[in-house]
């Protein structure tokens, strides 16, 4: 069988599946109602990030022009690293040009063979992907089961151990039992590593819940999150202790082996953290939304801006998505494998940007296609 008979064979069976993705470009505005994207705070389009992003292009130009370790290391890199440590109440920060690097980044170099990896079963496919290259021992646990951790770390061989989960999930929005995680890996050695890709902008007025819950700074755990939601820009922070930042400066190969972070990306996502720290009502009123779409859709309010409707399948799943965008709102459809459960689900996604009007118009539509 040639490559193209294989590729061939794998398209009919998405197909027949209701499986199958396509990429569907967008102008740049919409008269749509936009329940599908991760601006959460309706940043990515507010005048002085924009405005920060287009005067560090002129500035510093299109591109970082190198690796960090080489010339790409920008006075701006040092600016952000530093707003978002003290915004996150975090000793050290370091930013990567994706969420996606930052996590392969903060698992991979930060074990060995003589680590232990434990992961939640509904982690991010950049943990899971971090994972699998990182070449160690791999325990993986069923969702937000404090049991399953602890028994894994009991038995565990190896000296060290590292336990992967995310504040908020991605897919289920549900909310992580951080605390309690904390307290299990510190009672037997271990290190909590916290995706924050969905809290950052949502809880402890933007904080994430690492900060919330007061477990940030300690040496046991470490965060992860993203520049390309709340912020809405792009690129990834790892946000921990000096020890942990300089471990990953010299070991982490995304790190090393990448191009630093554009240089409006970066002012960007620096005048949005401005943005967060100044105005909490944006916070506010993302979580309003959110809890008012849970409401029409008669699910549990969720932890952050991230809502998931289970549907019976993937057709059913598709042809509620296509019922909402004939009436002007986009929804995301969630199928396997992008599930780590299997089970199809519409994505909901809430933001500050959405008006009154808007709210009213998706919350009706929303609860005539789902009920």
């Amino acid at each position: 069988m040639t490559l193209h008979d294989w590729l061939d064979e794998q398209a009919a069976h998405r197909e027949s599946s209701g499986l199958t993705r396509t990429l569907l470009p967008r102008q740049p505005s919409t008269d749509l109602v936009d329940l599908a994207g991760n601006d959460y705070l309706g940043l990515m389009r507010d005048p002085r990030v924009t405005a920060a992003a287009a005067d560090a292009a002129m500035t510093w130009g299109a591109g970082a022009g190198a690796s960090r370790l080489v010339t790409g290391t920008l006075t701006l890199h040092a600016e952000l690293e530093a707003a978002l440590a003290t915004f996150t109440g975090q000793p050290a920060a370091l930013v990567f040009s994706t969420g996606y690097h930052a996590n392969l980044s903060a698992v991979t170099a930060l074990v060995d063979s003589d680590t232990l990896i434990v992961s939640d079963g509904h982690v991010h496919a950049s943990l899971v992907d971090a994972c699998r290259l990182a070449r160690s021992e791999l325990a993986v646990v069923q969702h937000n089961d404090i049991s399953a951790v602890e028994r894994a770390l009991v038995h565990r061989r190896q000296p060290r151990a590292i336990v992967l989960a995310e504040s908020i999930y991605s897919v289920l929005g549900d909310a992580s039992p951080l605390l309690e995680l904390a307290d299990t890996c510190r009672r037997h050695g271990a290190t909590l590593l916290v995706d924050e890709a969905h809290g950052i902008g949502v809880a402890s007025h933007g904080r994430g819940l690492v900060h919330e819950l007061g477990l940030a700074g300690r040496p046991d755990v470490i965060v992860t999150m993203t520049l390309s939601k709340a912020l809405g820009s792009q690129g990834g922070a790892v946000l921990g202790s000096n020890a942990v930042v300089q471990h990953l400066i010299n070991r982490a190969r995304p790190f090393i082996f990448d191009t630093g972070l554009a240089p409006a990306s970066t002012a960007a996502a620096l005048a949005a953290l401005h943005i967060i720290d100044a105005e909490p009502a944006l916070v506010d009123r993302a979580n309003h939304v959110a809890h008012t779409l849970a409401d029409a859709v008669a699910i549990d309010r969720p932890a952050g801006a991230v809502m998931s409707v289970p549907m019976p399948g993937p057709q059913e799943t598709l042809a509620a998505q296509a019922a909402c965008l004939s009436a002007g709102i986009r929804i995301g459809a969630f199928r396997p494998p992008s599930v780590p459960d299997g089970i199809s689900r519409l994505r909901l996604t809430a933001s500050a940007a959405i008006d009154d009007a808007s709210l009213d118009h998706a919350t009706h539509i929303l609860a005539s296609v789902v009920s």
